[in-house]
């Protein structure tokens, strides 16, 4: 069973994802077997790395693409997500199995990244979508509150505090984390990591949403993946870049503006003299 090496290299940074690693194989078969499907092979490249993702042929010649998420704090609750949109604007989930964290899905035909489009139409599109995402769910419900991921980045980042190289700068994130994300009576349901690499080209509709990561929150964190990944124009030009993309949300740039200065100052990551502490400085 091929294994994608950038998931297989995800997996290695933990036990619990080691095990579930070495059971994939064991895993997909029974769920072949189980819901009787001939598998392709899976998915890689530079987006593939906390799921291993295959198409597949349904017993009745139907097309369906299988995935199997590792364990993975920030997509613990995918499944749920997608049923709560249920394809507004989302894929589908045609059947699941969560002990598994298991995804039967709609496929995306011809299944294009919108990352194909210039920055600034995946601008337009990525707003659209993340307008229509935003709904709040009804109590009782199993999402869990932005400020639990916030609060799991701050203990990673708290961590490795002998490597800051600006304290000052990063103690401002991680002091913004807490203030941003907290609760709020219009919080809604949140994707976290929508960016146009999570956009594909579809039949049903223009485009979908594919890898949702919920969490209930502030509609402007929402703001801050695409914008990462337009890297080149928002360090030449971080504010023109954000208060661009906040108007086409219909949100105040300036609390996206703080959201992405506490993102690029104290997020967690492999080497802190980076091109985010760039940023943090520009925006602070």
């Amino acid at each position: 069973m091929y294994i994608p090496e950038r998931l297989a290299a995800a997996c290695r940074r933990s036990a619990e994802r080691r095990t579930w690693l070495e059971r994939l194989p064991t895993t997909i078969g029974e769920l072949r077997d189980r819901w009787r499907l001939s598998l392709e092979c899976p998915f890689d490249g530079p987006d593939v790395s906390c799921a291993w993702v295959a198409r597949v042929v349904l017993s009745d010649g139907a097309r369906a693409v299988l995935k199997l998420g590792m364990p993975h704090m920030e997509g613990m609750h995918e499944l749920q997500g997608l049923r709560f949109w249920d394809g507004d604007p989302t894929v589908r989930l045609l059947d699941a199995d969560g002990r598994l964290n298991a995804m039967l899905l709609e496929p995306c035909e011809p299944g294009t990244a919108l990352r194909c489009l210039p920055e600034l139409e995946q601008d337009i599109v990525i707003a659209k979508l993340l307008r229509r995402l935003w709904r709040a769910p009804t109590a009782p419900h199993s999402f869990r509150p932005l400020a639990t991921m916030t609060a799991s980045w701050a203990q990673e980042t708290r961590a490795v505090a002998s490597a800051w190289p600006d304290a000052a700068l990063i103690e401002e994130g991680l002091r913004l984390f807490d203030d941003l994300s907290r609760p709020s009576f219009d919080d809604v349901l949140l994707a976290t990591d929508l960016h146009a690499g999570n956009v594909l080209s579809a039949q049903r509709e223009p485009w979908l949403v594919i890898d949702p990561k919920p969490f209930v929150g502030d509609r402007a964190y929402d703001a801050t993946q695409h914008l990462f990944n337009c890297k080149s124009r928002l360090l030449n030009d971080p504010q023109a870049t954000i208060r661009g993309f906040a108007d086409l949300l219909e949100l105040d740039h300036e609390r996206v503006r703080l959201w992405m200065f506490a993102r690029a100052a104290a997020e967690p990551r492999d080497a802190w003299d980076d091109d985010s502490l760039s940023l943090a400085r520009a925006l602070s």
